[in-house]
């Protein structure tokens, strides 16, 4: 029998741990968003916890959270800010549409 074994677990701190990285499999990085930057506002919806969640990409940081407290006003909906990314409770795809053209914003929807 071959010494094959490996140290899992040791509290003296007599023996290092083995690195197990592995720099060649890194995974590769991300060069572009997921979502493009071209002035489009993107709307869609996801499931989650048996609810679904409206989400709209592509607005400006500085027209984030006013653009979010008008559509929860309009959608009569809780919703939040993360990332950049402005979450409404419920699916409310068609009424964001709606909204972004009463504006005169270039709206699409993501998704199915």
């Amino acid at each position: 029998m071959g010494d094959e074994r490996r140290l899992v677990y040791s509290t003296d701190g007599s023996v290092p741990l083995p690195s197990f990285r592995d720099e060649s499999k890194k995974a590769p990085s991300r060069k572009q968003p997921l979502v493009p930057d071209d002035g489009v506002v993107r709307v869609g919806c996801e499931r989650r916890r048996g609810g679904s969640v409206t989400k709209i990409h592509g607005l400006g940081a500085e027209e984030l959270d006013r653009t979010a407290v008008e559509l929860k006003r309009r959608c009569g909906t809780g919703g939040t800010v993360k990332a950049g990314v402005i979450e409404l409770q419920g699916d409310r795809r068609d009424s964001v549409l709606a909204y972004f053209a009463a504006l005169g914003r270039r709206a699409k929807k993501m998704g199915g």
